[in-house]
């Protein structure tokens, strides 16, 4: 519809500029002069009113003494003197006035001629020409389809090498390996050694598998070629696989090169599991995939990268060597690593004595693409509060900010809702500074933050990758702190403890389920997920356990629940006194930070204990 608009816009345009110039060459003046008989005229010269006469072929252009200016015509071919002397001029009038004789205008004449005649072909010829055109546009679209809508990375613009890259030291080191073979060949080629023809980047969302794909394209010096895998598939059947097709056509004339497959999960599932069968577009597509990593063609110079989260749902051939044999796994940034890419973050930034170690610490689990938000976020709270530099409270707000979202001091709440958000909050950092196993209270607050009315920051002291029967039991005891807090100050509980039970209860399950620590049931995990592709996890989960181990097994959960119940309920009542003091703190300043809190708790003398 809008380019039918624009097409009668252009005809209508065109039909006003052609009927301009029409009338330019061919049209008839606003103020037609007055014409005169031969007759007329020679009366007139005859009378002396005449003071001059311009000769134009046969047109006469005559002008009155009074100014006035007529016309006539000849009716002959012969000379005007002759002519109007013919009609009983007297010689000697002619004397009086001025003669002159204009040869007409070549070009105004042959258009006044050729236009006319030629403007209904030249129309004719147009809308023939329109219709043509329109017509092959949309065969060219139809035919389009089966084209791959590929991007080739040219290096203009920003240019991000490995150097741009924090952190991932091993995963650089196998795309540095992978840049080598195609800058120099034969050093491997000497070798015996065969170019790997796939590498698949694997890790969770933000870790930076884009970002190094754009790495290598802007390391390697040889044509990249990147295009996302939802691409492939259309609503019209086939055409998934013929973009595949013209996608390493294309690849291979240019190569060596790299091809850059993003998401490839869109199109790699495991086959024969969705719901449409082997004829499924997607499983076309897949097929022919495969077919042009590993077929018979095994000597071109293209190497294909593509990425995934979710490596577990991939088809088993795509995996295989000889397509994606090499794997490079995207981890979480350590301390070190956040620390890094924060300070990449923060060039070109105005900072004003930050301490990006001290927000590394802060950001445990916060990947690649989480701390460049954080970074973005601290200058964009600076700049609304009209400050020309970032400071270290920026980046802290920032922390929590993307963490449970902004704060909302606007929201008003009761005095009653105020003390109880104060006691649950306490009862939170309480539990977690008496045992051991919890990781340190940095923060405490009653502000409210997304859907929190308000939350007690724990963070530990170094990244852990493994974790202990001891600190998830103290994680429980911590989750229940608030509610044990509730019922011990006002013998009631509220709405605000349901996301802590809801995290208290899953981890129990984990425990009892996953992690084999129930003593009880043993070192074994229990249940079955074998998740089918389209379908919801709940409706394909099968279970590996008789009713019996059931029954053992909601057991288990209510036993570690309630240890850690006791234990929470057990500090609370020993260190009544720090609750209440913690309490009076957040009605009265909504807000306490990690070293004042450390030295309150010092100053009640709390002991850390462990939970058995």
């Amino acid at each position: 519809m809008k380019n039918l608009s624009k097409n009668l816009l252009i005809a209508v345009f065109l039909l006003f500029a052609i009927t301009a110039v029409f009338s330019l060459f061919v049209g008839v003046e606003e103020t037609a002069p007055k014409t005169l008989t031969l007759s007329d005229l020679a009366a007139k010269i005859n009378a002396g009113e005449v003071s001059r006469v311009v000769v134009n072929g046969e047109e006469l252009k005559i002008s009155l003494k009074d100014g006035t200016e007529v016309k006539s015509r000849k009716e002959t071919e012969t000379g005007f003197s002759e002519t109007i002397v013919n009609y009983g001029v007297v010689p000697e009038k002619l004397q009086t006035m001025e003669i002159s004789v204009e040869e007409p205008n070549g070009f105004k004449y042959w258009m006044g001629i050729i236009i006319p005649t030629l403007l209904p072909v030249i129309l004719m010829l147009g809308l023939f020409w329109f219709i043509f055109r329109q017509a092959k546009t949309g065969a060219n679209q139809a035919f389009s389809f089966g084209k791959a809508n590929m991007k080739l990375w040219s290096g203009i613009g920003e240019k991000i090498t490995f150097k741009d890259v924090a952190g991932l030291k091993e995963a650089k080191e196998e795309l540095e390996e992978v840049v080598d073979f195609l800058k120099n060949p034969q050093k491997f080629l000497d070798m015996g050694a065969k170019i790997p023809r796939g590498v698949l980047l694997m890790g969770q969302p933000g870790t930076g598998k884009t970002l190094l794909a754009r790495a290598v394209a802007g390391e390697g010096n040889v044509p990249f070629f990147h295009m996302s895998a939802s691409e492939f598939v259309e609503m019209f059947v086939g055409v998934g696989a013929s973009r595949v097709r013209d996608l390493f056509d294309t690849a291979k004339k240019a190569a060596p090169s790299i091809v850059f497959i993003d998401e490839i999960d869109a199109v790699g599932r495991e086959r024969g599991t969705g719901l449409g069968g082997g004829h499924d577009e997607r499983e076309q597509t897949l097929n022919q995939i495969l077919v042009e990593m590993d077929g018979f063609e095994r000597d071109t110079n293209v190497i294909i990268m593509a990425a995934t989260n979710r490596p577990d749902v991939l088809d088993s051939a795509l995996l295989r060597p000889g397509r994606f044999d090499r794997r490079v796994v995207l981890d979480m940034p350590d301390l070190n690593d956040r620390e890094a890419i924060l300070k990449i973050h923060a060039k070109g930034k105005p900072l004003d004595n930050v301490d990006i170690r001290a927000v590394a610490v802060r950001t445990p689990g916060f990947s690649g693409a989480d701390l460049a938000n954080l970074a973005n976020e601290a200058a964009i709270l600076a700049a609304r509060s009209n400050r020309k530099k970032i400071t270290q409270d920026d980046f802290f707000n920032s922390i929590e900010k993307v963490l449970l979202g902004p704060a909302r001091k606007s929201r008003a709440i009761t005095e009653n809702e105020k003390q109880i958000t104060a006691y649950h909050e306490a009862g939170h950092a309480l539990v977690a500074a008496g045992l051991k196993d919890s990781d340190p209270v940095h923060k405490v607050t009653i502000i409210s933050r997304g859907l929190a009315g308000g939350y007690t920051l724990k963070l530990p002291v170094e990244d852990r990758h493994l974790k202990t029967k001891g600190q998830f039991l103290a994680d429980l005891a911590v989750a229940l702190g608030g509610y044990v807090a509730e019922t011990t100050i006002f013998h009631d509980v509220s709405t605000g403890s349901s996301s802590d039970l809801k995290y208290a209860t899953e981890i129990a399950n984990k425990l009892v389920t996953q992690y084999g620590m129930s003593e009880k049931l043993g070192p074994r995990t229990l249940g079955k997920n074998h998740e089918m592709i389209f379908l919801g996890r709940e409706i394909t989960a099968e279970k590996d356990y008789s009713e019996k181990t059931s029954e053992i097994i909601d057991e288990e959960v209510s036993r570690f629940i309630k240890k850690a119940f006791d234990m929470a309920k057990k500090t609370i009542s020993v260190y009544r006194e720090a609750l209440d003091a913690i309490a009076k703190i957040l009605v009265e300043r909504e807000t306490i930070e990690q070293e004042e809190f450390a030295a309150l708790i010092k100053s009640f003398g709390i002991k850390q204990v462990v939970i058995r």
